[in-house]
């Protein structure tokens, strides 16, 4: 079986014991040993009553023999998933062999590689490996390999990437990792002050405090309340404390292979943001980070997951930074922003004094939010197409929505403009698609 998004030439290589092929690092049986174990504890969640009964019957002996099969066999299950998993770097394609009964092999062609991210979960760190995930054009599951030595994941990065930008493969290994300029390093506390003044944190806390007394007063039904409760301070959880250990110590650096992103206080992680690549920019404000003028930058990024390019900064530290990723764009002054006129207030009340539209030589930038306000960036080479459209409401007060589609499959909006300047904005951004697409830089790894 072929990976998507790769080619389907098989070589020498993928015969049994190949030329160049490489195995993972031996602690990885240990991870995947846990899987007949979750099968089993996946039942007893399923069914707490029934795995209740089970054990009630379970005699002291019949346990001991239970654990005895249990625990051989998802060794053995661990052990012959590392065996029979191989990786071999040739001159145009990384190449992964899995499976015992159902073999697997995936082609990935190094020149259609986007991102190559290394991952280090708390367990991982303590033993020294490290997962190496892989963004492909064109597929929208990651390829990884897990585990590999620290050390190793580095040095295959590495490899992978200068023979992605066109180093010859008997100098690839040489080239070594890129240098990297810090451009941006958020300290804790900084962090932990915005998380505290963030609304979703407080909105999602609140919930969890006000909603379950109320269905206790409402229902007297303990299930009812713990089935709403535990969503709740999950969500509240996540959106502050998940937050922070995600985003912890957050660094941009500058390399010739991108931006580079390193955060996380128990899992670490080490993500790179394509050249290239990059779709919208979004600068993000909320109410409260105003006195302090921080801002939030988020990114839609073609063919990876990647989401985040700095979580809380000074606006013109973060400014600075997407310069950096988007090279030849200034960011839009607010007094550069033309409001929506003021018959859309019939329309949408009130909100309509956040909208905002600024379109300069390099990017479509479109405002939106009171509360929270958001301007979103969308150089012209990256528009795939244009739309207008006018509800009944908008078409009898003459204004209209202007969509700007990007290769990232997301829309960024200019809500209630003009009709005649919607009309001519139709018409004129797709001259500037086209001419920014002739002067936009490559898509490729260190061009």
């Amino acid at each position: 079986m072929t990976a998507p998004g790769a080619t389907g030439e098989a070589g020498a290589a993928t015969a049994e014991g190949g030329p160049g092929e490489r195995r993972l690092h031996p602690v990885t049986p240990l991870r995947r040993a846990w899987a007949p174990v979750a099968v089993v504890a996946g039942w007893a969640v399923q069914d707490p009553d029934g795995a209740q009964r089970q054990l009630a019957r379970l005699t002291t002996t019949t346990l001991l023999i239970a654990l005895a099969v249990i625990v051989p066999a998802a060794a053995l299950y661990g052990f012959c998933s590392w065996w029979f998993t191989h990786f071999a770097v040739t001159e145009s394609e990384l190449r992964i062999r899995t499976g015992l009964v159902f073999r697997r092999t995936a082609h990935i062609r190094l020149e259609r590689v986007q991102a190559i991210d290394i991952t280090q979960p708390l367990l991982a760190r303590v033993a020294g490996v490290a997962k190496l995930k892989l963004d492909v054009i064109g597929t929208d599951k990651k390829d990884e390999l897990a585990f590999l030595g620290a050390d190793e994941a580095r040095a295959l990065r590495a490899e992978l990437l200068a023979r992605a930008a066109g180093f010859a493969p008997e100098t690839a290994h040489e080239v070594g990792e890129a240098p990297s300029r810090q451009l941006l390093r958020v300290p804790p506390g900084v962090l932990a002050m915005s998380l505290v003044l963030s609304g979703g944190t407080w909105g999602s806390l609140a919930a969890a405090l006000v909603v379950p007394p109320l269905l206790w007063m409402a229902t007297e039904s303990v299930w009812t309340v713990l089935a709403t409760a535990l969503p709740l301070l999950g969500a509240a959880g996540a959106s502050s404390v998940g937050r922070f250990v995600g985003e912890y110590d957050w660094t941009v650096g500058e390399s010739p292979d991108g931006l580079r992103i390193d955060h996380g206080l128990l899992d670490r992680a080490h993500e790179t943001v394509p050249p290239g690549r990059v779709q919208t920019v979004r600068i993000v404000e909320p109410l409260l980070w105003r006195r302090r003028g921080w801002v939030r930058v988020e990114l839609d990024v073609a063919g990876s997951s990647n989401s985040v390019l700095v979580p809380v900064a000074p606006r013109e530290i973060a400014e600075a930074v997407v310069t950096r990723v988007l090279p030849g764009v200034t960011v839009p002054e607010r007094a550069a922003l033309s409001p929506s006129p003021r018959r859309a207030r019939w329309c949408v009340p009130l909100w309509w004094r956040g909208y905002g539209l600024a379109v300069t030589d390099a990017v479509f930038a479109a405002r939106s939010g009171l509360l929270r306000r958001s301007l979103a960036l969308v150089p012209h080479a990256k528009v795939q197409s244009v739309r207008m459209t006018q509800g009944p409401w908008e078409r009898a007060r003459g204004v209209a929505d202007v969509h700007v589609d990007t290769g990232a499959n997301k829309t960024v909006t200019a809500r209630l403009r003009d009709a005649a300047e919607a009309r001519e904005l139709l018409a004129a951004q797709a001259e500037r698609s086209r001419t920014g697409r002739g002067d936009a830089r490559p898509d490729r790894w260190m061009a």
